[in-house]
């Protein structure tokens, strides 16, 4: 009896199949995902089993359960398969060169922002208790997000954020996207995050931790029941910082952004 053949394919099959179950992992983890593909996988176990001891009937069965439950699958899976695809698509120093035949907008490079009137506005909002929602664009195209709202294209000002978050005002729901010194987008539809979160986060709070776990985007959110600030950023929302800390974590959020490009502009250019 010889040894089963094992080629150099047949390393990169299983490289490639565990980094896809690694990539599922991620993107499920924190749901109740795993728990569906757990009775999935018992169910496809069991079909083995019966189909070894040749039960016709049985596996005739859970044969057509199957067939039929790979589109549950994508029905059931729908947000987490289009989290991983997001994920994939957010790593874009991986793709870069894909990035720069389809995006002319990063080559002119963004525009220094001014955080003062961002800053007056959430502190205004804040103490009378009008909810915002708030995006401000980093390298990570936010086109499909843009297009879901209403085009703006005006310069950063206090008055025009508050404006636009007016209670009765026509935008005041959804996002508002800020790239460089203009508001380029209001009333945009943001992603849920899939993560399990505390029951005393809103619906702004999870739509600006989904946000923050499909870009690389700061996304600042005015509480409208307790006036509180909240700030996502890297799957990570750190709730009820104060005015001064806002502008300080926003610059250093951008610093280490702008770190990290520059690091990899070298690295390509070495």
């Amino acid at each position: 009896m010889g040894f089963i053949p094992f080629t150099f394919a047949d390393v990169i099959d299983i490289l490639l199949v565990a980094s896809l179950f690694y990539g599922l992992y991620r993107a499920m983890r924190g749901t109740s995902a795993p728990y569906i593909m757990v009775g999935i996988f018992f169910i496809y176990l069991v079909w083995i089993l019966v189909k070894t001891f040749n039960l016709v009937l049985f596996s005739t069965i859970l044969g057509q359960i199957i067939s039929v439950g790979v589109i549950a699958i994508i029905i059931i899976f729908q947000p987490e398969i289009r989290h991983f695809l997001q994920a994939i698509g957010r790593q874009r120093e991986r793709f870069e060169w894909l990035t720069r035949i389809f995006d002319f907008r990063h080559r002119r490079g963004a525009k220094e922002i001014d955080l003062r009137p961002i800053v007056e506005a959430c502190q205004e909002m804040g103490e009378q208790k009008v909810g915002a929602l708030i995006i401000i664009k980093q390298s990570n195209d936010l086109g499909i997000v843009e297009e879901s709202g209403i085009a703006i294209d005006a310069k950063v000002s206090s008055a025009l954020i508050q404006n636009v978050f007016f209670k009765n005002a026509p935008l005041h729901d959804g996002g508002m996207v800020i790239s460089g010194d203009r508001v380029v987008a209001a009333k945009c539809v943001l992603p849920s995050t899939q993560q399990e979160v505390p029951k005393a986060y809103g619906m702004r709070h999870r739509a600006a931790l989904g946000m923050s776990e499909v870009s690389d985007a700061i996304v600042i959110a005015v509480s409208e029941e307790t006036g509180g600030i909240s700030l996502a950023h890297d799957s990570v929302i750190k709730r009820n910082i104060d005015p001064k800390q806002l502008q300080q974590s926003i610059r250093k959020l951008m610093s280490i952004n702008n770190k990290r490009r520059a690091e990899k502009e070298q690295e390509k250019e070495a």
